[in-house]
């Protein structure tokens, strides 16, 4: 298996320290204070496992000033040798990553007479393709339709044609690869082996819960199972209303020989869940945060498991069976589930998977009787939290005592919180970009008041974008956590709806999602600066002779009394 961190590395006063992700690879740097004098940023250089080595680019630079006005056509990159990167970490995350080895080498940049020169320089590797557990797989959605990547690869092109069924799916199937990631590639994976199986043997069967459901392909794809394929699909309003796609969907995979189901419990049937069966006994199961449809899939951030072990694939498929046994025949007709669904073995108590080539962790499934059944075990990792704790979580206004905590965090300054939600609630004030106690960045910043110039990069629709529901605690200390599923982390939808979360106790996972977390943090809070900033106070970065009063910008991380600094010195112990 290999290790989630490389090791760190020290030269001349330059520590570096490399984590890999899914994919993606984390670089946080440490330079002596006595170092900084003239400290222009850090450059960074990546040699692919195959390729010409290269810079990796800033988006600022010296010479330009960005505001709100500026144009996509007019931001450019510049290569971080000559745009050195103003902060201590940086995510990177490849187009394409083929298996081998990511050389990266840091230099420290420093303002000189004539120019930038270089200072001291330390290499690290990773191995980024993702790792390292024979009955587990994880990954992300990339979340990027809202980028400059995406405008100047895609032209802000749509994802689809309008909301609808059919189409012709090859012009989109470019974009959808970028934007669907590792964790499309999951899904699609998982489907085809389905698939595989089916073809190759009778007794093969597949079970699907469903809450939003219109991704062509994998619709077309699920209804060559035909009778071999058991789909409970979420009836609440959203899908019943004029217009949606749903119930089309379930029309055409019973059309097709599927069995087809409905209901919402009390609110929801949130699951997000494919089952592969063998002789009836469940032998394989994906689930996590993305829903199988065009939005989950390639506009929303999402993470996606597939787990290879008959134990935890057996609890979906009770979960999947006490729910299809409610199910109703016609979306909208009284679904009679949500009591014996509390009421089950299931739904009574956090069930503790086998480490069977998986990391310790543990499973739940909602709906429960009290909410704090699953929550409570979240509450006290996030109160037992040693030094971080870092969440990609769709709304934090919900109710109970673990979002309560993540309202909260920032005002702890023992630990650094990192965060990022599609939009916050009034009550939320220690939460600012900058702030010295904790980073969150609302989603919602990019829809506000957004100008012309940035509209068509912003949400790829209506909707969410930050769907994820997760949590990390001390990702790189003694004893990580992350808290993931469909559960959207509310006392009360823990009684209301259908859904599962999951605690995994392992320092590959939780860095992986500490990464993730990480990066749309980063990418968003830029993007919200962006919109914001005017000719009078531009983005650029800050030049030898720093504007007015200004300090230098290194100066943030040696405050004590600053988040940065608490970063700084965290990432790379």
């Amino acid at each position: 298996m290999h290790t989630a961190l490389s090791a760190v590395h020290t030269r001349d006063g330059l520590t570096v320290k490399g984590y890999r992700g899914d994919r993606s690879a984390l670089l946080a740097f440490d330079l002596a204070e006595s170092l900084t004098a003239g400290l222009a940023g850090f450059a960074i250089r990546v040699k692919p496992p195959k390729g010409a080595a290269y810079w990796l680019p800033n988006r600022l630079s010296f010479a330009t000033a960005y505001t709100s006005k500026t144009t996509a056509k007019d931001r450019v990159w510049t290569d971080s040798v000559a745009a050195p990167f103003q902060k201590f970490h940086w995510v990177h995350f490849p187009a394409s990553v083929p298996p081998g080895v990511f050389t990266y080498e840091v230099t420290a940049m420093y303002h000189g007479a004539s120019g930038l020169k270089k200072g001291p320089t330390v290499a690290t590797q990773l191995d980024l393709q993702a790792d390292g557990f024979a009955n587990l797989e994880y990954g992300f959605t990339r979340g990027y339709m809202s980028s400059q990547a995406y405008a100047t690869r895609f032209k802000n092109a749509d994802v689809r044609p309008g909301k609808t069924l059919d189409f012709d799916i090859k012009p989109y199937e470019e974009r959808w690869a970028w934007l669907g990631g590792h964790g499309r590639e999951i899904i699609k994976t998982f489907v085809a082996d389905c698939l595989a199986a089916a073809q190759s043997s009778a007794n093969v069967s597949v079970d699907v819960f469903a809450y939003d459901l219109d991704a062509p392909d994998l619709l077309a794809d699920l209804a060559k199972l035909k009778n071999k394929l058991r789909v409970f699909i979420d009836d609440s309003d959203g899908h019943t209303k004029a217009g949606a796609l749903e119930p089309v969907a379930g029309r055409r995979l019973a059309d097709a020989g599927a069995a087809v189901r409905y209901g919402h419990f009390r609110r929801y049937a949130h699951q997000k869940v494919m089952i592969l069966r063998r002789n009836g006994v469940p032998v394989a199961a994906i689930s996590g945060s993305a829903n199988f449809s065009v939005r989950g899939l390639y506009v929303q951030a999402n993470n996606v498991l597939r787990w290879n072990d008959a134990t935890v694939a057996g609890w979906f498929g009770q979960a999947f069976d006490l729910a299809f046994a409610s199910g109703v025949e016609k979306p909208g007709d009284k679904f009679s589930g949500t009591e014996p669904f509390k009421k089950s073995a299931l739904a009574k108590a956090w069930l503790d998977v086998p480490p069977l080539d998986l990391p310790t962790a543990k499973l739940s499934f909602a709906p429960h009787t009290d909410g704090k059944i699953s929550l409570d075990l979240v509450s006290q990792e996030l109160a037992a939290a040693d030094s971080s704790v870092l969440f990609a979580v769709m709304e934090l206004g919900g109710s109970g005592a673990t979002l309560k905590r993540l309202r909260e965090v920032a005002a702890d300054p023992g630990i650094y919180s990192y965060g990022i939600t599609q939009k916050t609630s009034g009550d939320i004030s220690l939460y600012k970009p900058g702030s010295n106690r904790g980073v969150l960045v609302p989603f919602a910043a990019l829809s506000q008041q957004v100008p012309a110039n940035f509209r068509k990069e912003t949400a790829g629709g209506q909707g969410q974008v930050i769907h994820h529901k997760f949590i990390v605690v001390d990702f790189n200390d003694t004893n990580p956590v992350v808290f993931a599923g469909s559960s959207n982390l509310a006392e009360l939808a823990e009684q209301e709806n259908n859904d599962n979360l999951f605690a995994l106790y392992d320092r590959n996972v939780a860095t992986a999602y500490a990464i993730e977390a990480l990066r749309l943090v980063d990418h968003n809070h830029f993007r919200a600066a962006l919109t914001q900033a005017t000719a009078a106070k531009p983005l650029r970065l800050q030049g030898p002779k720093p504007d007015g009063k200004a300090a230098p910008w290194w100066q943030r991380y040696y405050d004590r009394d600053d988040l940065r600094c608490r970063e700084r010195t965290l990432f790379v112990r």
